[in-house]
């Protein structure tokens, strides 16, 4: 694991029961007071719903708040399938219409989705749809993390991860796809809203197929401002990789733990980014970080 920032622990990807975490916004923020966190990001998928509550938790305990989003995209490739890439959005405008359409739209697709697998999945398992909206948070779009906590609490599987690795796999035949925006122009929309696009977890081959270091120049043409490259699911020869890509295109290097409260055993500070990356995006972005 990155080690972290002695006296500055910056975590820049979290998430919240906005999205598919289990703590609710204000608890990050305690969880990342009780982890010696002195700044941390939430990045719900495709979501600003938490920004507000984890905005009046900054004062109370003491961490300052990056505001962002985990955006949902995809690359097309030649054969005609799609590599899912995720960018995490920071200081952007959340009022910005070309991007707000672009996420609203995805977590349409993502309850139409989570209903299509649920159906299929009742054909084999006792789970209902109204089981499934009782394990997602309040305003939070369902998704395959709540189907995964319905299997759970029915005894279907052990953990969420097991899940994940078996009936909701993409190679399941309960699998059902949803829509996401073209990478290309999620990184322009974020542009645009004053965002400054990261991307997230690029060389976690374990989560499936990682796009190549020629799609990831085409993207840092587009305006891509960095990578995530300290991350619990790259290994040292990954980390090492990426951090030479990113100086080579002239990218930023981020870390963090990609927290999920109990939905994951991701620890907050297990990996973490540079005060001076921290700067250089607040310069970009449209809004400022959120301090105590």
């Amino acid at each position: 694991m990155g080690a972290p920032i002695l006296g500055r622990v910056i975590d820049l990807h979290t998430h919240s029961s906005a999205s598919d975490g289990t703590d609710e916004p204000r608890q990050v923020l305690e969880a990342a007071a009780a982890a010696d966190l002195t700044v941390v990001a939430l990045t719900d998928h495709d979501t600003t719903a938490g920004w507000d509550a984890a905005a009046d938790a900054v004062e109370r305990y003491g961490v300052a708040l990056v505001r962002g989003t985990e955006v949902s995209t995809r690359v097309p490739m030649p054969d005609g399938s799609h590599i899912s890439v995720h960018l995490l959005s920071y200081l952007h405008d959340p009022t910005n219409p070309a991007l707000a359409d672009e996420l609203e739209r995805t977590r349409t697709s993502r309850r139409t989705r989570a209903r299509a697998m649920t159906d299929l999945l009742a054909r084999d398992y006792p789970i209902t749809w109204e089981a499934v909206v009782a394990h997602t948070g309040d305003g939070a779009t369902v998704g395959r993390p709540h189907l995964a906590d319905t299997l759970v609490a029915l005894g279907v599987v052990a953990t969420r991860d097991e899940a994940f690795a078996t009936m909701l796999h993409a190679s399941a035949p309960y699998y059902v796809p949803h829509y996401a925006p073209d990478a290309a122009l999620a990184i322009r929309a974020v542009r645009a809203a004053g965002g400054v696009p990261v991307m997230a977890h690029p060389g976690a081959g374990a989560r499936g197929r990682v796009v190549t270091d020629e799609t990831i120049a085409e993207l840092a043409d587009v305006g891509l401002a960095g990578l995530e490259v300290d991350h619990r699911d790259h290994d040292a020869d990954t980390r090492a990789h990426l951090r030479d890509l990113a100086a080579a295109l002239g990218l930023l290097v981020t870390g963090s733990s990609d927290y999920h409260g109990a939905g994951k055993t991701n620890r907050l500070g297990e990996n973490a980014t540079s005060p001076d990356v921290l700067e250089a995006i607040e310069g970009e972005g449209a809004l400022p970080v959120i301090r105590p």
